[in-house]
């Protein structure tokens, strides 16, 4: 079957779809890959719904592309991964609640261990079976983690009272890696980490080390060590604009989330009436108005109300007024032909065409990691 045809198939009986691109995932992939060598470990991480682009899709995808590990935030994403039949490695990124680590346990889910009342909270699991945790350094950032020099104490801690904890790997996160001209807190933060990694040395430890997301990943390669954490860069996003303006010769990555709708309803107005709430919006002209059935519960931010531009028929169209809940309205008049049923293009290409998450995140004074995040999870994500 067509992709076009299979999807028109799949998208039956909706007013808007996400749709999923697994040959772009399949190129993000191995780009990744291609930097950290095939024996080298790669973690997808599909926190958030997979930033917007569906959590058991896209770890279904990664699964089968061979990725090493996957990444969540937290317990509750990592155990709907188990009930869907993801096999891999899957690390929990946040704060587990004492009363969720048994399903950890029973389902063979590593944690992130930040602090010392988490470490004593593993006390009560018992000495019946391992669990697998990964240490939290905090190396400047001041999140979660513990202060390079409380690692010899921690150590001490799980060896005297934790032998049925097994300390599976350590990591860091930098706070300010997306800037190629600005290198020097993250070296500094890459020192610190350097300092953490030698008490685990001492004890002879081995384990997995990790501390570069995308961003770290490919502006920092002395800091690759065993696993990269590869989030926005997998979706074909870049995490700032320095960084791809840095790389984009070097490294190529390709969007994988299309957003869609269709036009609901097509009407004339005359020049000098308005349209939405609070009548924000006069036209100047007799203007054709398409009316599309999404709006900011659907994650389509109400900022870009009468200045959104989404892709009818190959053509660029303008919100036009306020967005609602639910509804959006956009002008159509220099577009031929629009009728109720076309479809519109929200994120995504369309012919010659593209609106960007980059454009909307630019346009809303925010960042493309918000843009894809706040797509409502209820949207059907249809994989291509």
């Amino acid at each position: 079957m067509k992709k076009k045809d299979f999807i028109d198939e799949q998208r039956k009986g909706l007013r808007t779809w996400i749709e999923i691109d697994s040959s772009a995932l399949k190129k993000n992939f191995e780009t990744f890959r291609k930097l950290k060598g095939r024996n080298g470990l790669l973690m997808g991480v599909v926190k958030s719904n997979a930033y917007g682009h569906g959590l058991i899709e896209t770890a279904t995808l990664l699964s089968h592309l061979g990725i090493s590990w996957i990444g969540v935030d937290s317990i509750t994403e990592a155990l709907a991964l188990r009930e869907n039949n993801i096999r891999k490695q899957i690390l929990v990124l946040g704060y587990t609640l004492p009363e969720r680590l048994a399903d950890a346990l029973h389902n063979n889910i590593s944690l992130t261990i930040s602090s010392m009342a988490g470490l004593q909270a593993l006390e009560a699991l018992g000495p019946y079976a391992t669990l697998n945790i990964h240490l939290k350094v905090d190396t400047g950032m001041h999140r979660q983690g513990f202060l390079p020099e409380e690692l010899p104490a921690v150590l001490e801690y799980v060896a005297a009272k934790l032998p049925h904890v097994h300390i599976e790997g350590i990591y860091t996160h930098f706070a300010a890696a997306k800037d190629p001209n600005d290198r020097k807190d993250t070296d500094r933060q890459i020192k610190k980490f350097e300092e953490a990694l030698a008490y685990v040395k001492e004890k002879k430890l081995k384990i997995i080390r990790h501390a570069s997301a995308t961003g770290a990943t490919l502006l920092f390669p002395q800091a690759r060590y065993d696993l990269l954490r590869i989030g926005i860069g997998m979706y074909g996003l870049w995490p700032a604009e320095e960084v791809c303006i840095h790389c984009e010769n070097k490294v190529q990555l390709s969007p994988i989330l299309s957003w869609r709708t269709i036009v609901s309803e097509v009407k004339q107005i005359r020049a000098e009436e308005s349209v939405g709430y609070n009548f924000t919006e006069r036209v100047s002209r007799d203007t054709l108005i398409a009316i599309l059935p999404i709006g900011y519960w659907h994650g389509y931010s109400r900022v870009l109300s009468s200045i959104g531009r989404v892709l009818v028929r190959g053509a660029r169209a303008k919100v036009l007024g306020r967005i609602s809940m639910d509804m959006t309205a956009v002008d159509v008049t220099d577009i031929m032909s629009v009728k109720v049923g076309d479809v519109v293009t929200l994120i995504g290409t369309d012919g010659k065409e593209e609106v960007s998450a980059d454009e909307l995140a630019e346009r809303c004074g925010k960042i493309n990691y918000e843009i894809v995040t706040e797509l409502n999870p209820r949207i059907k994500r249809i994989v291509v």
